[in-house]
């Protein structure tokens, strides 16, 4: 996928920050046994104003081993039941 940006609009808050960026552009395809197809596209980038970005801080991965180290305590509470 070949792809090239013809224009670009953001829209900021009251603050001057960054809310959402739209580029307009071209999209180029090709499929086996097919010719280049062209399509004019919009891709939307939307910016999180959450305080706490979980992508970058390791939010995500912290909640996933919470979870992880509770289910490996059930499991040795249920074994040692038996």
């Amino acid at each position: 996928m070949n792809m090239q940006a013809t224009k670009e609009v953001e829209r900021r808050n009251a603050q001057g920050e960054l809310m959402e960026k739209k580029v307009e552009t071209v999209e180029y395809r090709s499929s086996a046994g097919q010719g280049l197809e062209k399509k004019n596209v919009q891709v939307v980038h939307q910016v999180h104003s959450t305080p706490q970005n979980f992508a970058t801080s390791g939010g995500v991965l912290a909640g996933a081993a919470a979870a992880v180290a509770n289910t490996l305590q059930s499991a040795k509470e249920a074994i040692s039941r038996k």
